[in-house]
């Protein structure tokens, strides 16, 4: 403990496990720290022991659920997509070796009190059965400029500045109705609420790109990945790499506490009367509450079943957006569903989860509209958590916090706090330019 490191990460959730890999395979002196004896933090996966106690306050649950070894239930539950920022990242460090893949199922959204697949492309919007005739064809040109669409080809922007011009304006030209816009603006371009109408155009196009070549990947029904036995693989994945590369890893230490100088530096952490020290600290929230300001709270229910979630097209995995103006709401809905499929459950067993930006402190009235798509399910737990997003200023006392989980259950949001903590704390871009060809052999079919 008494040695200097370049960087002491304190917390093992998967956005400081990320870090730490980066900045180890950068070459930077790193020590990582966690109160628990385990890894993942808040972004842990927990067999069905832990979540009985976790929840119920004992450690047994009833046997008709199967065996608690063959849970993997993950706490914030996320799927990753196929040429998202995060596979760029699994591939750049080469966590990839350590995991295995699987394609998700589907993709919906919830429309006018139906689930609907999501239509991604200029082909599935002719057959989809969200919209009329006028508006497949009228969504279907919109689909095929967004396809043909490449930034750095001004024949292809078809004399439309979409660094200047707003997405409302880029919609407007092409007539699209309300619910169409919806669907577009929240199941495709995963925007967390309505706000983006009014940024520039560019980014909501770039995503819907994203959307549509991840679903190419690997033409599996949806544009998502996830992991084999659950995220719990993920932390553990980048701990490893970071192992490889010298950093080093200490669990169980116990009141991890950051220590500053008398210009309000940090300058180390100490634990159980050591003090080792450091250039900069990384952490989560949770290590430095007087840093961090609420900004929100997470309502969630997770759910085991024993049937996929209904008109689903009996997936097996799956993600349905329910749209904050199909519920009256001032944020979206997600429902989640993976199973045994993925190693997450015994055979025959589903995981579900709902969530949402909370709006007041009842999970069990907010989450009904989610709850109510499920159908009948075998155990429900529900529970509220804060969200948190630094207020400090890195360069006058070097710690680098990272922001709380959102209640998306997609990575985007994640995966660009990471990046943008990286900049931060090395000074640099991160190189994402890679072959994303290594992706297809991660990810078993």
């Amino acid at each position: 403990m008494d040695e200097e490191y370049d960087v002491i990460v304190l917390g093992t959730g998967l956005k400081e496990c990320i870090l730490s890999g980066l900045l180890s395979v950068d070459g930077l002196k790193v020590l990582h720290m966690d109160r628990n004896d385990y890894y993942g933090g808040e972004s842990s996966s927990l067999n069905l022991t832990q979540l009985w106690k976790r929840f119920n306050g004992n450690d047994h649950p009833p046997e008709k659920l199967g065996s608690s070894r063959e849970y993997n239930v993950d706490m914030i539950p996320k799927f990753m997509m196929a040429n998202g920022t995060l596979v760029r990242v699994l591939i750049h460090t080469n966590v990839t070796k350590y995991l295995n893949f699987k394609a998700v199922n589907g993709s919906f959204v919830y429309n006018k009190g139906k689930i609907y697949k999501v239509p991604a492309t200029d082909v599935e919007a002719l057959k989809s059965t969200l919209m009329g005739l006028f508006e497949k064809r009228r969504t279907r040109k919109f689909f095929i400029y967004v396809q043909d669409f490449e930034e750095n080809d001004p024949k292809s922007h078809e004399g439309l500045d979409l660094n200047t011009i707003t997405a409302r304006e880029l919609i407007t030209k092409y007539g699209l109705e309300d619910d169409t816009i919806d669907f577009i603006g929240h199941a495709l371009a995963l925007h967390i609420d309505d706000s983006y109408l009014d940024q520039p155009a560019m980014d909501f196009v770039k995503r819907m790109k994203l959307y549509a070549e991840s679903l190419a990947r690997f033409d599996a029904g949806s544009p998502y990945i996830y992991p084999m036995y659950g995220l719990g693989e993920l932390p553990q994945a980048f701990a490893r790499l970071s192992a490889v590369y010298g950093g080093t890893y200490m669990l169980n230490k116990p009141q991890c506490k950051v220590e500053f100088d008398a210009n309000g530096k940090a300058f180390g952490v100490t634990s159980e009367g050591e003090t080792a020290k450091c250039k900069k600290v990384v952490c989560d929230p949770s290590h430095l509450p007087h840093k961090v300001q609420k900004v929100g709270k997470v309502a969630r229910a997770i759910c085991i079943m024993s049937h996929p979630i209904p008109e689903t097209n009996d997936s097996h995995s799956a993600q349905v957006i329910l749209p904050q103006k199909q519920l009256g709401r001032k944020s979206d809905m997600y429902l989640f569903c993976c199973s045994y499929s993925h190693n997450v459950a015994p055979k025959g067993k589903y995981i579900a989860f709902v969530s949402t930006e909370a709006e007041t402190d009842e999970p069990e009235v907010e989450l009904k509209p989610g709850i109510e798509l499920l159908g009948p399910v075998d155990e429900i737990f529900y529970e509220i958590y804060d969200r948190y997003v630094p207020t400090n200023n890195h360069e006058t006392d070097n710690c680098f916090i990272s922001a709380s989980y959102d209640a998306t259950t997609h990575f985007e949001s994640t995966v660009k706090d990471v990046i943008a903590m990286y900049s931060k704390i090395t000074g640099k871009a991160l190189d994402l330019s890679v072959d994303l060809s290594a992706a297809s052999a991660a990810a078993e079919e």
